[in-house]
């Protein structure tokens, strides 16, 4: 009955907090206000207030949830008895933050590495010293087996190679502040800055515990890849496009158009021009050139099902874990029908990672907000779809939002029944964002894009092989999680795709100001997803029970990131197709979804608990059916949910972390709005609009009977040429020596 109160409670706050932007927001507060004697009285008034907004007075509240008033007023009585199951759940995280308290003497990785080797094996590390070293420790730094590299006089430090059996040994010694991995310096590019890429190549001391894509094929669906540029060699010289195949009619696979080459470059170009300035996201993985668009950009739903079809059939022989399709066509049949998305599916299915841009028509020619212009594939639920986020030129991500030129959700994608009446998808797309503005990287010799638009030439290098373009758009954002999802599979290769997209929902970072229909999780976090797919247990075997645990540790990673001296804190939630989960168990619990053969968006939903598809819930241990759902002490029914500050009506869930804002809100398990009319910022926009029978805009561009384009024509060429309005970091110049450090 405790749970009642706090019901209400968060029915009153968070409606409240999705009530932005508001007609009646006056009148809401005007009621928010009011003085009464009684706290119960005004919590029911908060309630009504902000619950009528949106046609759920309070008494439909606690009806859904089977609660009546009575309870409520009871429930006052059992207040301590929700504290107390409270306070059990607090404990582990009191404990926890206290371990964390305590400032360990050790780097992370550090530690994890010297207690994994054998005592013959030895690690280079730095010794940071807080005071003057005792007898005993300089006694031990001149033993046999170690050796004292280099000291630093005036920073109190030493290098030093030792034993790896020694080093907890070293940290105890109260002289001494921290070991860590003598970690290398490389020259970094922007993008993998900003993006943590750099991060997870230089969080250790010996270079196989870095992670650059080594191993794993990126299969690239686009306009053809320049292979003889300087970008795609490895450090012996040996070229990475290691298969190419024309599926356009042209028979050539070089890049006339120029999209290509940048795309592939952003997942997997190296580091040697111009000093690693524009070094991709996994420099060191190997790439799969398929061309699927033309040399005017355009091509063939037949023509790119041909090419998913090559990689089914091949991918063992190339290892191809990764697919990136950073093109699209118009989104008219439910994702259930689409042949693009089905064959994605099955792709998926068969364990291959396919990351998708989500299109570049977030706004109309009048510059106006649009929902609802996903385009297919990225339609498709068990795809990962991409939006563009702008970092404005720097490094940190402070300043980061979403492109305004990124397509938004939800999906408008539909299905017909037998009565004429038409059924839209209504998915919430994309599933995160990735840097996709003003992005520089490499540039195929003679391309269209450039001859047409020759401010796209930054002029790096006077050399065809070495020089680089400037892109923006989604489909630039799609290879930078391409990119992603193949240093995590490096890490742990034992990781399904639905995994990997759950990682990487997991550990984004939500921007401030920004819905989730344009920012779904938030910003890629490459160093956070590492991090927590290394902890995944790799020893499952052929089963895995419903809430087995999903980690190698008990101690659960720490849900935050730092880049370039900006700290964030992860999502800690997976958008579930119309739905938003968070909480821990999403990681510490293996989940149904995760398996082949599922889609994420298919399962019933609870935090602190289970995802399975036939409505039977897990949580703690605690087997619930009928829609009931127990989560961190909170009962609620039919389908409503309230945990970790989240709420929902009829099991649709938002977060208090990523609110659906600018008009947009969720309610009744559908858009308040409906899909039938989206509402941005005041502009509505109709059925006859979005989309007209057999003639669809997808991506500026008018395209029907299947015709895939690019997303570079009308307003999405506008954006892919021009971009949001920003600063640029300067041109770093070619001197035309290889930078070999990346």
């Amino acid at each position: 009955m405790g749970t009642a109160f706090f019901l209400a409670v968060d029915v009153a706050e968070n409606l409240t907090k999705l009530s932005i932007k508001f007609h009646y927001e006056e009148e809401m507060e005007k009621e928010m206000e009011t003085k009464t004697s009684s706290p119960l009285t005004r919590l029911f008034n908060r309630a009504h207030a902000a619950g009528s907004l949106y046609g759920i007075m309070v008494g439909e509240v606690f009806k859904r949830a089977k609660i009546k008033r009575a309870h409520v007023v009871a429930s006052l009585t059992c207040l301590s008895l929700v504290l107390s199951l409270s306070g059990g759940i607090m404990v582990g995280d009191r404990a926890r933050a206290q371990s964390l308290g305590r400032p360990a003497k050790l780097s992370s990785d550090l530690s994890a590495k010297a207690h994994s080797l054998t005592n013959a094996d030895t690690v280079k590390v730095i010794v940071q010293l807080g005071a003057p070293m005792s007898s005993s420790l300089n006694s031990l730094l001149n033993s046999n087996g170690v050796h004292v590299r280099k000291t630093f006089q005036t920073l109190g430090a030493h290098s030093v190679e030792m034993p790896a059996s020694i080093v907890d040994t070293v940290a105890a010694f109260n002289e001494v502040d921290f070991v860590s991995f003598d970690r290398p310096t490389k020259s970094m590019g922007h993008l993998s800055a900003t993006t943590g890429a750099d991060a997870v190549r230089t969080t250790s001391g010996i270079n196989v515990n870095g992670v650059d894509g080594t191993g794993i094929g990126i299969a690239v669906l686009d306009s053809g890849i320049y292979a003889s540029h300087t970008d795609f060699l490895d450090k012996s010289n040996n070229v990475r496009v290691v298969y190419s195949q024309d599926f356009t009619g042209e028979n050539r696979v070089d890049d006339p158009y120029g999209h290509g080459t940048h795309v592939a470059a952003i997942a997997a170009g190296n580091g040697r021009v111009s000093n690693a300035a524009y070094l991709g996201i996994a420099p060191n993985a190997n790439l799969i050139n398929l061309r699927v668009l033309n040399s005017q950009g355009t091509g063939t739903v037949s023509g790119t099902l041909a090419a998913l079809d090559w990689v089914t059939a091949n991918k063992a022989t190339y290892n191809i874990r990764v697919v990136n399709m950073s093109l699209g066509t118009a989104a008219v049949d439910s994702y259930k029908n689409d042949p693009v998305c089905r064959a994605v599916r099955r792709l998926v299915n068969a364990g291959v990672v396919v990351v998708v841009a989500a299109g570049n028509n977030g706004k109309n020619a009048a510059g106006q907000k649009v929902y609802g212009q996903v385009h297919s594939p990225g339609i498709e639920p068990s795809a990962i779809t991409v939006g563009a986020s702008n970092t404005f030129g720097t490094d940190s991500r402070n300043d980061d939002g979403v492109a305004t030129y990124s397509s938004r959700g939800p999906t408008r994608s539909s299905w017909t029944d037998t009565l004429g009446v038409q059924h839209y998808d209504g998915l919430m797309k994309p599933d995160l964002v990735a840097p996709g503005n003003k992005i520089i990287e490499a540039q195929s010799p003679n391309n269209q894009l450039v001859s047409q638009n020759p401010q796209l030439n930054v002029n790096v290098s006077p050399v065809a092989n070495r020089d680089q373009m400037l892109l923006n758009g989604t489909s630039m954002a799609s290879p930078v999680v391409a990119g992603a999802a193949a240093l995590l599979l490096q890490a742990n290769p034992t990781l399904t795709p639905n995994m990997v997209k759950a990682i990487l929902e997991y550990t984004a970072q939500p921007l401030a100001g920004f819905n989730i229909l344009e920012q779904g999780a938030g910003e890629v976090n490459i160093e956070g997803a590492v991090r927590l797919a290394r902890l995944v247990r790799t020893n499952f075997g052929a089963t895995k029970p419903v809430g087995a645990a999903l980690l190698n540790t008990v101690v659960l990673p720490v849900p935050q990131t730092t880049l370039a001296g900006s700290t964030f804190t992860w999502s800690q939630g997976i958008l579930l197709g119309q739905h938003w989960a968070k909480g821990t168990s999403l990681i510490t619990k293996y989940q149904p979804v995760y398996a082949l053969g599922t889609i994420v968006t298919d399962g019933t939903i609870v935090t602190d608990g289970a995802i399975v598809s036939d409505g039977a819930i897990v949580s703690d241990g605690v087997m619930v059916t009928d829609g009931t759902i127990v989560t961190d002490g909170v009962i609620t029914t039919d389908g409503t949910i309230v945990t970790d500050g989240v709420i929902a009506s009829d099991g649709t869930i938002a977060s208090d972390k990523i609110l659906l804002s600018s008009g947009i809100t969720m309610s009744d398990g559908v858009l308040l709005l409906r899909l039938a009319t989206i509402v941005s910022d005041g502009t509505i926009v109709t059925d006859g609009t979005i989309v007209t029978d057999g003639v669809i805009a997808s991506d500026g561009t008018i395209a029907s009977d299947g015709t895939i384009v690019t997303d570079l024509y009308l307003q999405a060429q506008a954006a892919t040429i021009d971009g949001d309005p920003t600063s640029v970091l300067p041109v770093v110049i070619d001197t035309g020596i290889d930078c070999l450090s990346y």
